[in-house]
C-alpha cells in the first residue's frame, strides 16, 4: 500500500511538471502575499492592479510556493511613468529592522520604451542581489514593449540560464553562475517601484501562468 501511494505521488508530479497552471485565479489574491512595502494590490475585473503609495519603498506580492526551473507567461500593463518588474526565484534578507524584509533576487524589468527612448523592459536586474545582472553592452534600446497596452512576457529558466521573450521577441539569454549560487530557487513577485512623493501609478497583471521543469541536479 506504501509503494502504491509513493508511486502515485512520483507520477502526480511528473504530470504537474509537464502541465500549465495558473498563479491567479482571476478573483482573488489566494497562493499571493505581500512581502515590504506599503503599495497596494487589488483584484479588478480579472486582473492584479498594484498602485504606488506615497514615501513607500519597493513592494512585492509574492508567491507562497517557491519554483527552480519553469516556464512563467504573463500579460502586464505599466503606467508609462513606472517601471515595474517580476522577481524570478527570490528570497527575503533581513535587515537590521527584523520587521522590515527586503526582497532579493533576479527580476525582470518592466519598463515603458518612452524611458531612455527605448526600455529596458526584459533585461535582468539583480534586485538586493548586485544591480543589473544584464551587462551594460547587452542592454540595448528596443521598442518590443507597447506602451499603454497589455504585454506579454514570457520567462524560461534553466540552471543559471534565463531567457525572456517580450511580445515574442527575444531580449534576454542570461547566464548568471554567479547569482544561481544564492538565488537557484525562490518565489516569483510582482513589483510596485517605490516613487517617493509622486504618483500615484498602478501597474496590472493578468493570465498569469507557470510550467514547471525538472530541477537542474546541483553540483
Amino acid at each position: 500500500m506504501l509503494l502504491a501511494s509513493s508511486l502515485y505521488a512520483q507520477e502526480a508530479a511528473v504530470k504537474t511538471a509537464n502541465t500549465w497552471q495558473s498563479l491567479f485565479d482571476g478573483k482573488t489574491l489566494t497562493g499571493w502575499t505581500q512581502l515590504a512595502g506599503t503599495g497596494t494590490y487589488v483584484v479588478k475585473e480579472n486582473t492584479i492592479v498594484g498602485t504606488t503609495t506615497k514615501g513607500s519603498p519597493n513592494s512585492f506580492l509574492c508567491t507562497d510556493k517557491l519554483y527552480d526551473n519553469f516556464e512563467l507567461e504573463f500579460e502586464v500593463k505599466v503606467d508609462n511613468a513606472l517601471n515595474s518588474g517580476v522577481q524570478i526565484r527570490s528570497i527575503t534578507k533581513e535587515t537590521k529592522n527584523k520587521k522590515a524584509l527586503k526582497v532579493s533576487g533576479p527580476q525582470c524589468e518592466i519598463e515603458a520604451t518612452e524611458i531612455k527612448g527605448g526600455g529596458d523592459a526584459g533585461y535582468i536586474y539583480g534586485e538586493q542581489a548586485g544591480g543589473w545582472r544584464t551587462p551594460e553592452a547587452d542592454r540595448k534600446s528596443h521598442q518590443h514593449f507597447n506602451d499603454g497596452k497589455w504585454n506579454h512576457f514570457r520567462i524560461l529558466t534553466t540552471g543559471p540560464r534565463i531567457q525572456v521573450w517580450v511580445n515574442g521577441r527575444q531580449v534576454s539569454d542570461l547566464t548568471d553562475e554567479e547569482l544561481y549560487k544564492t538565488h537557484a530557487k525562490g518565489f516569483i513577485g510582482l513589483q510596485v517601484h517605490g516613487v517617493g512623493n509622486k504618483g500615484p501609478f498602478s501597474v496590472a497583471w493578468k493570465n498569469i501562468r507557470i510550467k514547471e521543469l525538472k530541477p537542474t541536479a546541483q553540483k
